[in-house]
Order: structure tokens, then sequence, then C-alpha cells
């Protein structure tokens, strides 16, 4: 497995700099931040890729062929999906039985691309054309109301997602991070508000 080189010009093996090496690993990848990988997204694995922590066979949605272009950038042989983290399969949606939500709002925190709509104690929907599948939002929902549907049998791993997909997702998710920095922010500049008001002068 290809070693990165420390330094503020880091190199891998090849000669390929670290950012760029990353960034086309990155892109290769699906982008459901699904954890499914063992790591936190998308962009967390291909930087382990990278720098060797990694294997190239972790990553279900992107399936066989998404090993492949792995492969292709690293120059490592092809391998089977390692099934410790999953199995390659169709692309499934999240769908909510809308007549179960409570709005309790705990799977809108849990969708890293922000593709469910709803707000506290109203009725959730998903957004189709955006879900990734990734499922993080079924263990979040307190009752059991979030379902997965298969969009396509015929199709998995990279056959049943495209690029764009992936680059609408990967921007998606950049802006969902930012969205809980942003609030976290938020709630301590008001808890820090609460405690200065009422502190005795």
């Amino acid at each position: 497995m290809a070693a990165l080189k420390p330094g503020n010009g880091a190199v891998d093996d090849t000669g390929l700099p670290l950012l760029t090496r990353v960034d086309a690993i990155d892109r290769a990848l699906p982008q459901t931040q699904c954890t499914r990988c063992g790591y936190p997204d998308c962009r967390s694995y291909a930087k382990a890729i990278a720098s060797g922590e990694a294997a190239i066979n972790r990553c279900p949605p992107g399936g066989a062929e998404g090993i492949a272009r792995l492969a292709a950038i690293t120059g490592q042989p092809v391998l089977l999906l390692d099934p410790l983290h999953g199995t390659e399969g169709p692309r499934q949606l999240a769908v909510i039985d809308e007549a179960e939500c409570i709005g309790c709002t705990l799977c809108l925190k849990a969708c890293p691309v922000d593709c469910i709509l709803g707000g506290p104690k109203a009725m959730h929907t998903v957004m189709a054309d955006l879900c990734t599948g990734c499922e993080l939002c079924i263990p979040a929902c307190p009752v059991d109301c979030i379902s997965l549907t298969v969009v396509d049998t015929e199709r998995s791993g990279w056959a049943a997602w495209s690029e764009p997909q992936a680059d609408e997702a990967r921007t998606r998710y950049a802006f969902h991070q930012f969205r809980l920095q942003r609030d976290e922010q938020e709630r301590i500049a008001r808890l820090e508000a609460r405690a200065l008001a009422t502190r005795p002068s």
C-alpha cells in the first residue's frame, strides 16, 4: 500500500502530491457519507487510503466498480469488497411513515446531506432525489417509522449512482457540517449570554 512522506509538500511514494491524491480518491467515492467504511465520512476514508491506513475495499455503496477506480488511482491490486463492511446492493432510499412520525427532528440531525424536511412536532418527509441511502436516519428514529425502499433492482454500486449525484451529495454534506458547527456556536453563545444575564452584579 502506498505510503505518504511527511512534510508541508507531502507526496506519496508515486510522487503524487498529498492533496491531489486525496482529492482523486475522494472523487472516486460515491459520497453517501454512510460511515460503513469505519470512518466518519468519505473524505476521512479518502485520507486514510492515501496515507496507507485503510484498504481500498471498504466502501459497499461504491461496490466493485468503486474498488476498481480506487485501485487505478492508488496502483493497488483490485480486491473483493470486505464483507466486514457490508455488501454491494441496489441503491435504496429512506421512506418515512408520515402517519407514525412524531416530529422529533432526530432524523434531520442524523441525515448527512440534509435531505429530510420537517420541524419539531411536524411531519417529516424525505427528498428522494437527494437521499443517498446511507441508513443513518434509521437508528436515530425512536419510533421506527423509517424504512428503506429499493430504487432499482437491476443496478448496484456506481451503476446505480452518478458522478453528478456524488458531487451534489459532497456539497450538501459540506453545508450540513457547516450548519451543525454554526448551530453549536449559536447554542454556546446563547448559554454564555444567559449566564451573563443571571450573574449577580
